[in-house]
C-alpha cells in the first residue's frame, strides 16, 4: 500500500513537468508582433487584398541577416493575404499604418517549415523581422 501512495505524487510531478514542457513548446510557436513605431491619426490599415510597400530586414534567432531591402534601396511589393510571402508576414502585417514599424518573431511553420530556404535559411528556423510599411494601395484603388 505505501508503493501506491509514494507513486501517485511522483505520478502528478511527471504530469505537471509535461504539461509545463507543452506550453513552452506552444509559445515558441505562436506568431509575436511588436509594435516599433506606432503611428498617430492611422485612418487607413492594412487589409487583405492591399498592395503593400515594405522595406525589412530578416534576420535568424543567432541575428545573421539573411535578407534586407534597405540593401536594395527598393520596397517589396505584394498583395497582402495573397499568398506571395511568407505566412507569417500575411498575418503579421494585417492592420499596418504607412509608416508603422513592427517586428515580427516568426516561427518555422509560419514561415518556410522544415525545408527551411537554402542557403540562408536553414530547416525549421524562426525569422525574425524588422518591417516598415512605406505605402499601401487599398485593394479597391488597384
Amino acid at each position: 500500500m505505501n508503493y501506491i501512495v509514494l507513486s501517485i505524487p511522483l505520478l502528478l510531478l511527471n504530469l505537471n513537468v509535461d504539461s509545463v514542457h507543452s506550453e513552452t513548446k506552444a509559445q515558441v510557436k505562436k506568431l509575436q508582433i511588436g509594435i516599433k513605431k506606432r503611428i498617430d491619426n492611422c485612418t487607413v490599415k492594412s487589409t487583405k487584398g492591399d498592395l503593400l510597400h515594405m522595406h525589412y530586414t530578416g534576420k535568424l534567432e543567432d541575428g545573421t541577416v539573411f535578407d534586407s531591402s534597405l540593401d536594395r534601396n527598393q520596397p517589396l511589393t505584394f498583395t497582402l493575404g495573397s499568398g506571395q510571402v511568407i505566412k507569417g508576414w500575411d498575418q503579421g502585417l494585417m492592420g499596418m499604418c504607412e509608416g508603422e514599424k513592427r517586428k515580427l518573431v516568426i516561427p518555422s511553420d509560419l514561415a518556410y517549415g522544415s525545408r527551411g530556404s537554402p542557403p540562408k535559411i536553414p530547416a525549421d528556423a524562426t525569422l525574425i523581422f524588422e518591417v516598415e510599411l512605406v505605402k499601401i494601395e487599398k485593394k479597391d484603388e488597384l
